[in-house]
């Protein structure tokens, strides 16, 4: 599972089995813990088909990374020619489920989901069923769908619904293997949504994804609705509508018309970003009055879920120059930091260099005085929101205090999905002041027991996962696409 930035740097074998990369045995294992690795999509399915009835279960790979550059084509095709010795082994099968995301690229191959959907048809045959869960931003192409049988988008944003997702799929995989007959219809938009207009908890998207969820009855069995993944710079790039139904005139019809409602909304789909300057601001008057509502500011512009590398310097840099406090800044990806905070230990003040060793662009250098206050193995179990229940690992981390804000640098890079990146540190949310996290929108589902929508601020600052899109060097997207542009007129 890999959700591709165009403009990030290459995901390599090290990133992901720093993350996950679980094959056979191991992944089995993993999935029976207490907290697993794996994505959730896996453990909802496989605790619905348990509910079912019995199941042998045959494991194959996960490799899942949080969202980066494009996969080094080597490793790439490595894992796909596991993933087929495996299955190979095993044949014949009853059915196969996959937990893809759908927005990946490769440093040789622009579709690799297309290419792992082709992989493990060819080799069961077409009469065998492929089930599937794809990210609410993956970018689908025909390929895509013709090689599978049910594609199963999430729907929420976060993605809070993965296990409800995973379960979908065991249900219709035992429904095909019972003789249901399933036929997908395919809409592609030329439209491409800014990230951080497609929260599911209200707005555009939401209204669309529920116009569709609507449709599931007499015969259709689900609507997906992807919103795609703008910055994967692809061919692929467009929201895109699937709908599988027992009738495929019934399904066409409903593709056709939950595409022309999305069409419809497409001018809802607008950014609010707050300037630095603005959002400096704020900082500074929640530090000097504590009777005002503490803050949550979001770096959506560098947003490691998205591909950001996240430790641009923007933000702590503006909000150290103005003397703000009581703040706590991260995850920020910086080993180099990391390292040296662990070498020299807690209540060591030293200069405190961010960014020493990066070339990427944004990742501008950045130097205070600090002092470590707390480190960390890395490991923690999530407890909100789309890691709840999850192990996470950092790697070695520290908190870090430079000026009155603590800066959480770690060795392995994640977006800010939960309090515990956090809290590990002893850290009190509720007794700081402010808050910068360094994610688009997943914190959210983390963060609500601290912050209402009324008090998160989408800071606009650069970055790799900026959601201006006009700020995007674009070199692959179809053209015309909607907003760039503005003009165009289209029909499905």
């Amino acid at each position: 599972m890999l959700e591709s930035n165009g403009h990030a740097p290459v995901s390599t074998r090290e990133e992901f089995h720093s993350a996950v990369y679980l094959e056979d045995a191991d992944l089995l294992a993993d999935l029976t813990s207490a907290n697993p690795r794996s994505p959730t999509t896996l453990t909802g399915f496989t605790h619905e088909m348990d509910q079912i009835g019995p199941w042998q279960r045959v494991p194959l790979v996960m490799a899942a990374v949080g969202a980066s550059g494009p996969v080094d084509q080597v490793f790439f095709e490595q894992t796909v020619a596991r993933m087929c010795a495996l299955l190979k082994a095993a044949d014949p099968v009853d059915g196969v489920y996959l937990s893809q995301h759908g927005a990946a690229i490769a440093t040789g191959d622009i579709d690799p989901d297309g290419t792992v959907f082709r992989a493990i048809r060819e080799i069961v045959g077409p009469n065998v069923p492929i089930v599937a869960t794809l990210d609410l931003h993956a970018n689908v192409n025909e390929i895509m769908v013709r090689q599978a049988d049910i594609l199963v988008a999430y729907r929420e944003n976060p993605h809070t619904d993965m296990p409800e997702r995973g379960a979908d799929c065991a249900r219709h995989l035992h429904a095909m293997l019972g003789g249901m007959k399933p036929h997908a219809a395919f809409v592609k938009l030329p439209f491409i949504p800014p990230s951080t207009s497609q929260n599911t908890k209200s707005g555009p998207y939401a209204d669309v994804i529920a116009y569709g969820q609507k449709q599931v009855r007499d015969g259709v069995i689900d609507v997906s609705v992807s919103s795609g993944f703008s910055l994967g710079d692809t061919p692929k790039n467009g929201m895109s509508v699937i709908v599988t139904a027992t009738d495929a005139k019934q399904a066409a019809a409903v593709a056709k018309d939950v595409a022309s409602y999305a069409w419809g909304e497409r001018r809802r789909f607008v950014t609010n970003l707050t300037s630095l300057q603005d959002c400096t601001a704020m900082a500074l008057a929640c530090a000097k009055d504590p009777a005002k509502p503490s803050l949550l500011f979001a770096d959506v512009a560098d947003n490691p879920g998205g591909g950001g590398r996240g430790n641009t310097t923007y933000i702590l840099s503006a909000f150290h120059k103005a003397g703000v406090t009581g703040c706590a800044i991260g995850p920020i990806f910086d080993p180099a930091l990391a390292a040296e905070a662990h070498k020299l230990g807690v209540g060591a003040e030293f200069e405190a260099r961010f960014n020493r060793d990066e070339t990427t662009t944004f990742s501008e250098p950045f130097t205070a005085k600090g002092r470590v206050i707390a480190l960390s193995p890395g490991k923690f179990v999530g407890r909100r929101g789309m890691a709840a229940g999850r192990t996470l690992d950092m790697g070695p981390a520290a908190a870090i205090d430079v000026g009155g804000i603590i800066a959480i640098v770690m060795t392995f890079r994640h977006q800010a999905l939960d309090p515990m990146f956090f809290e590990t540190f002893g850290i009190d949310i509720w007794k700081l002041r402010s808050v910068i996290v360094k994610s688009r929108g997943h914190f959210r589902a983390g963060f609500d027991e601290f912050f209402p929508d009324d008090r998160i601020i989408e800071v606009d600052v650069p970055g790799l996962t900026t959601p201006v899109l006009k700020n995007v060097p674009w070199r692959q997207v179809p053209r015309p696409i909607y907003p760039l542009d503005s003009d165009m007129t289209w029909s499905p």
